[in-house]
């Protein structure tokens, strides 16, 4: 199959078009805090991610938003920001949370799956005691789903 130049600037402006999205839907998800009755943000946002279930406690007052974690995984030195973590010193659990706005669960798993690996040794790093779970909120569908 040859593409033509029509076909490569439609491919190019849906993947602008979706990587715009993704960003806008991270920002307006870092300004959600869920505590009773004193949540702010964007109350459709708010209202998903109760529907969530489990969701809501990483937008809880005492969670992190893109909270910046740094270190060598595999002799391989990376930078990343972490899209929620909630630290719980008394139980030694740490959840870690990254949101994805993909339409297909499948297209990006493996990728995704490694990015929550490098997170979850990161953090290891840090807290070597503590049970560290990964999670993914699907933003299509408003579904989390535990990893580890």
């Amino acid at each position: 199959m040859t593409l033509t130049l029509h076909d490569l600037i439609k491919a190019e402006n849906q993947a602008a078009h979706a990587t715009d999205a993704g960003r806008r839907m991270h920002a307006k998800l870092q300004a959600v805090v869920i505590n009773d009755d004193n949540s702010y943000g964007d109350p459709e946002l708010i209202r998903r991610i109760k529907s969530c279930g489990a969701a809501a406690k990483f937008f809880g007052p005492d969670s992190r938003t893109e909270a910046p974690v740094a270190g060598y995984v595999n002799d391989k030195f990376i930078s990343r920001r972490i899209d929620r973590i909630c630290i719980n010193h008394e139980s030694g659990q740490i959840d870690i949370l990254d949101y994805k706005t993909d339409v297909s669960r499948d297209a990006m798993r493996a990728k995704y799956i490694r990015q929550l690996g490098e997170y979850r040794t990161l953090i290891s790093k840090i807290y070597p005691n503590y049970t560290i779970r990964t999670y993914i909120l699907w933003t299509h569908y408003w579904e989390l789903e535990q990893l580890q």
